[in-house]
């Protein structure tokens, strides 16, 4: 088979990666070289790179999606807890704040720990809530005319 000689010029670093590759499998340079071209300009190689790029973005897709989707019921959630916690709390008197606050971080190293233990576990909330909401809709006990449970 006739061969066509090209003098190529490449980055330092990539010679010294093609000496070390060829010595380290005992073959030519040049047949190192032909064989990349090979394996990028082959007609299924590109093919197959594409498809596997767009099956790569479309799971990254749908990543982004859920995980977009988890941070604005996330938004919501703390909002709407926000906006009820201001509506119904009464202002604590001026002689019960100390009380007030010792209780305030008593509750609140009570829900670090709760929160450690389930990230430990791997578990979320917003699983649960989902899988109880769709158990409430869709379980024998559920009205079929309305939806929800009875």
């Amino acid at each position: 088979m006739r061969r066509t000689r090209l003098n190529l010029f490449i980055e330092p670093e990539h010679a010294r990666r093609l000496d070390e590759l060829a010595i380290k499998k005992a073959v030519s340079k040049s047949s190192l070289v032909a064989a990349a071209l090979a394996a990028w300009l082959g007609p299924t190689s590109g093919d197959q790179r594409e498809t596997a790029m767009a099956k790569r973005l479309d799971r990254l897709s749908r990543q982004y999606e859920r995980l977009e989707r988890d941070q604005n019921i996330l938004i919501e959630t703390v909002a709407l807890y926000v906006r009820y916690y201001l509506t119904v709390v009464t202002p604590v008197p001026e002689a019960h704040q100390d009380a007030a606050r010792a209780q305030g971080r008593l509750r609140f190293s009570q829900f670090v720990e709760q929160l450690g233990r389930r990230l430990q576990k791997g578990r979320r909330l917003l699983d649960d809530v989902q899988t109880d909401s769709f158990a409430d809709n869709t379980g024998p006990e559920a009205d079929p005319g309305r939806g929800e449970p009875t």
